[in-house]
């Protein structure tokens, strides 16, 4: 993702900033998303694993990042709370 874009983007929730999301995070969110138990903001069940996601600076969303376009609906981001409830 092209740096200069993501430094001006931000999260339309928590208005803070956004980096890419570490391999490690993503492999822990794929993982849940493999046994069925991560949903988005929606509600709506997570079927397909991330390539590519953003993360908010305090950690607690992730917004998922589709053929290179990060997609910053709020129903679409990922509440990273529910890592820890596992």
């Amino acid at each position: 993702m092209d740096k200069k874009l993501l430094s001006i983007l931000c999260c339309p929730v928590t208005h803070k900033g956004l980096s890419l999301a570490r391999s490690d995070v993503l492999e822990s969110i794929n993982a849940a998303i493999a046994e069925g138990v991560l949903v988005n903001r929606d509600g709506n069940l997570l079927k397909t694993a991330l390539k590519e996601a953003l993360i908010t600076d305090d950690g607690k969303l992730m917004y998922p990042v589709n053929d290179g376009i990060p997609v910053l609906l709020e129903g679409e981001s990922i509440s990273l709370d529910q890592l820890n409830a596992s």
